[in-house]
C-alpha cells in the first residue's frame, strides 16, 4: 500500500476539483449566477435574471455528432459486453459528461458468475478521480462517490486498486472488499482533449465560454430593461393646472382622446415626448458576443439564433462547421481509447481470464458520420466509390462505405 497515494489523498483531490466541475454543470444547465455591475439596472430590477443556452448548445452540438458505432476486429468480444449495458445511453452519457467536466469514468462491477457480462455505469467528473497511467490511459488507483444524500453528503464511496475494490458505507461500521483477477482498478477514465499538462483533459465549457456567456446575459438583461422604456416612452407636459384630469397619468396614457380646454386666463398646456430608446445597440452588442462565442466553439451564428442566410445544403453546412468537424475527430480519438480500455477490463471479468493489452489494441473504434449526407452528397460518394474501386478493386468495402454514409446493412450494430 506504500506505493499508492491512498484514499484520503484522492478524496481531498476530488473535493478541490469538484467546485469547478459543478460550476461548469451550472453553465450547462443554465443555472449559473451572473454578476450585475449595478450601473444601468434600477434597484427594483436587481433581482431580475436571464438565461442563455449557448454553453449547452456548444456541448450538445458536438456530443450529438460524436456517435460511437462498434469495435472492428473485435478479437475479445468487447462489443457484446457493451450491448448488454445499454450502449446508446452508456456511450452518450460518458461523452456528454466528459465534454462538460473534462473527463468521465466508467465504473465496472464484477459479474456474479463466469460468462456473465459485467455491469457498467458512468460516474461524472465531480464524483470520481484517480492517478492515471499516461501510457495506458488506465488508472493506477481510483476513488469514486457512488451515492450522496439529498444534501450532497457522501453515503457510499469506493476505493479502486488493482485486483480489488473497497466500498465504504457511511452508515455502517464495515466495508466490502470485492476482489477480482484484473490487474487494474475497475474505474476507467473517458477523457476529452487530454494533454501532457492536463492528462484528465479539458472541458468543452472553457473559461472564455463562461465569460462570454455571462457578458451576453448581462446584455440581455439591459435590453429587457430598455424594452420597458422602448415600449412605453416617457412624455412630458407643462402649464397644466393641478385639478386637471390629466393628473391621472396612467388613465391619460391609455386614453385614445384627451380634451383639455384653456383655463380662465386663456393658458393651455404644452405636450411633448422624450426621444424613444433604440434597441439596436443591445442587439448589436449581443450579436458581437455571439460571434465571439461561435469562434470559440466552432459553431456558427445560425446555431446561436442569428440567421444569416437561406437554408444551406449539406456541403455548405460542413464547410461552415469545419472547425467543429476537426474537434469532433479529436474527440473520437480520445473517447475511443477510453471505451476500448473499459471493454478490455470488462472482458477479463467476464471470462475470468487475463488478456494482453496488445490483443485489445487490435480493436478499432468506428463512428457514425459527423455530418449526415443528403441526397446530393450520397450521389457524389457513390460516384467516388465507383471510380476508386475501378482503379483499385475492392478498395472501398461495405464497412468503409457505412462509415462514410451511415447507412448499414440490417443486423449491423448501430451503437
Amino acid at each position: 500500500m506504500s506505493d499508492y497515494m491512498g484514499m484520503e489523498y484522492l478524496r481531498r483531490k476530488l473535493n478541490q476539483k469538484r467546485q469547478r466541475v459543478n460550476l461548469r454543470y451550472k453553465y450547462y444547465e443554465m443555472k449559473n449566477y451572473v454578476r450585475d455591475f449595478g450601473i444601468s439596472t434600477p434597484p427594483e430590477l436587481r433581482a431580475f435574471t436571464s438565461s442563455l443556452g449557448w454553453c449547452a448548445k456548444a456541448v450538445d452540438s458536438l456530443a450529438d455528432r460524436v456517435v460511437f458505432n462498434e469495435f472492428r476486429n473485435d478479437l475479445l468480444g468487447m462489443n457484446s459486453v457493451f450491448q448488454m449495458n445499454n450502449p446508446d445511453v452508456l456511450f452518450q452519457s460518458a461523452e456528454l459528461s466528459a465534454m462538460i467536466a473534462g473527463c468521465a469514468f466508467i465504473y465496472i462491477q464484477p459479474p456474479q458468475r463466469k460468462g456473465d457480462n459485467p455491469p457498467m455505469q458512468v460516474i461524472d467528473g465531480a464524483n470520481a478521480t484517480g492517478i492515471i497511467d499516461t501510457v495506458t490511459g488506465l488508472l493506477k488507483e481510483g476513488y469514486a462517490v457512488l451515492e450522496r444524500d439529498q444534501y450532497g453528503v457522501v453515503k457510499t464511496e469506493a476505493y479502486f486498486l488493482p485486483n480489488e475494490t473497497q466500498i465504504y458505507y457511511k452508515d455502517k461500521s464495515y466495508m466490502d472488499i470485492i476482489r477480482h483477477e484484473v490487474a487494474y482498478p475497475l474505474l476507467v477514465p473517458v477523457i476529452y482533449r487530454p494533454g501532457a499538462k492536463r492528462p484528465f483533459g479539458h472541458s468543452r465549457i472553457s473559461r472564455a465560454c463562461m465569460s462570454l456567456m455571462s457578458s451576453a446575459i448581462r446584455t440581455m438583461k439591459r435590453s429587457e430593461i430598455s424594452a420597458e422604456f422602448f415600449s412605453y416612452p416617457q412624455k412630458w407636459v407643462t402649464g397644466l393646472s393641478e385639478d386637471n384630469e390629466i393628473a391621472d397619468k396612467w388613465r391619460a396614457s391609455m386614453a385614445t382622446l384627451i380634451a383639455i380646454t384653456k383655463d380662465e386666463d386663456g393658458d393651455k398646456p404644452t405636450f411633448g415626448q422624450f426621444m424613444q430608446q433604440s434597441m439596436t445597440p443591445h442587439t448589436d452588442h449581443l450579436k458581437m458576443f455571439a460571434s465571439m462565442f461561435a469562434g470559440e466553439t466552432g459553431l456558427t451564428l445560425d446555431d446561436l439564433g442569428f440567421p444569416t442566410a437561406n437554408p444551406s445544403s449539406a456541403d455548405a453546412i460542413k464547410a461552415a462547421h469545419d472547425s467543429l468537424r476537426l474537434t469532433a475527430r479529436a474527440a473520437q480519438r480520445s473517447f475511443g481509447v477510453g471505451f476500448r480500455n473499459a471493454g478490455f477490463l470488462a472482458v477479463q471479468l467476464r471470462d475470468q481470464s487475463l488478456y494482453m493489452r496488445d490483443v485489445a489494441c487490435e480493436a478499432i473504434p468506428s463512428w457514425e458520420p459527423i455530418f449526415e449526407p443528403d441526397a446530393s452528397m450520397l450521389s457524389a460518394i457513390g460516384d467516388g466509390v465507383l471510380k476508386l474501386n475501378q482503379s483499385v478493386e475492392g478498395y472501398i468495402d461495405e464497412e468503409t462505405l457505412g462509415d462514410l454514409t451511415g447507412i448499414r446493412k440490417m443486423g449491423e450494430n448501430n451503437g
